[in-house]
């Protein structure tokens, strides 16, 4: 059974297995078919129109599936591998472990935002950035400018603490529910606040362009988890279906073969190292 682990226990021998397999995926060309197909559903993604992969109920079944697939795709090339979970409510300075050089570099420079250091930065030659909304070929960050700071555990317990999934209109401005305001687009603002405070490419649709998006879904995959534990008698929502928006049973695209309600046990998949 997979095990996704907090990336602050990983062993240095772990870190450079994901690394290596995540540089791999790139030289094949694997790994932008990923940001690819995120990039068109955020684009596509409305509040008034069709949605799947934001802004929606959907938005936590579509990422945990999303998630998988692309954790199968690195256990293809090392099958001992996990994604490992970034918890920014503990490492929530650039000075962090995760932003070490031998693992996912630090911050980028102050007149471009280009990662200069570590494996994914573009002097390596290994992480070309192909897949742009700007033109530029290269990783960008902007580590704290964008927002000052990454959200609390309280703010997270205020929001865990919330019984309803989701509610009317099933967009970004429902007023209540769990899922809108862990996607931040309402309350404390948790999920998106996190991509704005990375910045670069994590602030726009192209975000799995830079590999802590991968580690910053998998700890929000976690925070449903724990919601889910906590409120065993809150189902995910709509139930029935409901125009514009993935009800329980209705399938997601891409894939067109696979239902929220199918999504909703992560154990089926991988455990966590803890939940706690």
């Amino acid at each position: 059974m997979t095990v996704r682990k907090n990336q602050a226990s990983l062993t240095a021998a772990e870190k450079r297995s994901f690394v290596d397999a995540l540089l791999e995926l790139k030289r094949t060309g694997q790994y932008d078919t990923f940001v690819t197909t995120h990039n068109a559903f955020i684009m596509s993604d409305t509040d008034s129109g069709d949605r799947v992969g934001h802004r929606s109920p959907s938005f936590l079944p579509w990422h945990r599936r999303f998630l998988i697939q692309f954790e199968q795709a690195l256990q293809a090339i090392d099958p001992a591998l996990a994604l490992p979970y970034w918890d920014w409510t503990a490492d929530r300075t650039a000075s962090a472990s995760l932003w070490a050089p031998g693992f996912l570099g630090g911050t980028g420079r102050s007149r471009d935002g280009q990662v200069t250091e570590g494996p994914f930065a573009v002097s390596g030659g290994r992480w070309p950035v192909t897949v742009t909304v700007d033109g530029r070929g290269f990783l960008r960050r902007a580590l704290g400018s964008g927002v000052a700071q990454l959200p609390t555990r309280a703010e997270v317990d205020s929001v865990l603490a919330m019984p309803t999934y989701d509610t009317a209109p099933w967009n970004s401005a429902s007023s209540d529910g769990f899922r809108n305001h862990l996607e931040g687009w309402r309350g404390v603002n948790l999920h998106n606040r996190v991509h704005v405070w990375v910045g670069g490419q994590m602030a726009t649709g192209a975000s799995p362009n830079d590999p802590v998006f991968w580690l910053h879904h998998a700890f929000i995959d976690r925070l449903w988890a724990q919601w889910q534990a906590r409120h065993p008698r809150s189902a995910y929502l709509p139930a029935g279906a409901t125009r514009n928006v993935v009800s329980l049973n209705d399938v997601m695209r891409p894939w067109n073969d696979v239902t929220p309600a199918e999504m909703l046990d992560h154990t089926k998949f991988y455990t966590f190292d803890t939940l706690a």
